[in-house]
This record gives C-alpha cells, structure tokens and sequence, in this order.
C-alpha cells in the first residue's frame, strides 16, 4: 500500500478504537506509520481523512447489511417476517460494526457544527431508506413506497439499534419487535 492507503487503513483503526471525535492527527500518523504531513499532503486536513474513513467503512458495512438482510430469508415470508429475521441476524452482528454505529450518534449529536458531514449523512441516510425498503419488500419500482417504507424500517432499525447499544440485556429481539408493532398498530 501506499502513504495515502495506509493513512486511510490508520484512521479506521483509529475509529475503532478511539472513535471519531477523540482522535488526532498524531494517532493516525502512529496508526498508519505515516507523517503528520502526509495527512496534510494526501487529505488536506485529519478530518476530510475521517470523513473518507468513517463513510468507507459505512459503505463497506452496508454491502454486509445487504447480505445479512437477504441470507436465509423464506422467499414467502412477510415483509415483517424479513425484518424479524434481519433483526437478529443484524443483532448478532453488531458487536464487529459498534464503532460505526457509536460513531454517528456521536456525529448526529454535532450535525450543526460538522457541515462537511452534513451532506455526506443526508446521503446516507437517504440510500439507507431506500436499500432498506427494497431489500425488505423490494420496491425499487415504487419510489414513494421506497421513501415511505424505507423510512419506517430505517427509524425502527436506528432506534432499536440505539436500544441495543445501551442495554443489550433488554434490547428487543425481532419477534418482540414483530409483536410491539402489532400492538402499536392494532
């Protein structure tokens, strides 16, 4: 590899074990084994390199999504059905992608001080929505439907995802998740 890989490879080492906010120049540079000016040299700053970090790593974690929501689904189950069953197998995972996760909360939280990020999380969130919806139900074809119930799936997955990174012990699995939205709705 060279400087410019290594300091990316570095700064998401650096994401997982210190996160986004408390890291510095200084650990990507011992991270990577590259000067402090190769990060001015090949990124401009250590944040535009902690952008390209954090939203490398998402990508690469949602083609992991995309298989965990799709494997070992009956191709006759229900669109709550697929949720349940991506929700544990999604559960199960969290544990190799906590950093991302912790990480844009922890962004969220300075959306307002970060306009850099801002856009890059709008765009995220919106090919979530709709990744998430045609993964589920398929509906590619429906753009409406994609925002609509990609957003639904989206403030579900995020929300029980916080609950998760909380209080594992009494986060809810996806049969209790299948239930709660029965009874909200009933």
């Amino acid at each position: 590899m060279g400087n410019r890989e290594d300091l990316l490879a570095g700064a998401k080492r650096c994401l997982v074990e210190k996160g986004y906010s408390r890291t510095t120049a200084r650990d990507i540079a011992q991270s990577s084994g590259v000067s402090l000016a190769g990060i001015g040299y090949h990124f401009k700053s250590k944040e535009a390199l902690m952008n390209e970090a954090l939203f490398d790593s998402m990508r690469e974690w949602g083609d992991e999504m995309a298989a965990i929501l799709t494997a070992e689904t009956k191709p006759d189950a229900s669109p709550i059905e697929r949720f349940a069953a991506a929700w544990d197998r999604l559960a199960a995972e969290l544990g190799k992608v906590r950093h991302l996760w912790t990480t844009q909360f922890e962004l969220i939280g300075q959306i307002d001080h970060l306009p850099e990020l801002h856009e890059m999380l709008v765009m995220g969130v919106r090919n979530a929505r709709t990744g998430l919806a045609d993964l589920l139900e398929g509906t590619a074809e429906d753009p409406v439907r994609a925002r609509l119930v990609g957003g639904f799936y989206q403030a579900m997955l995020t929300g029980f995802l916080s609950q998760l990174l909380i209080d594992p012990e009494s986060a809810l699995s996806g049969a209790e998740i299948v239930e709660a939205v029965r009874l909200a709705t009933a």
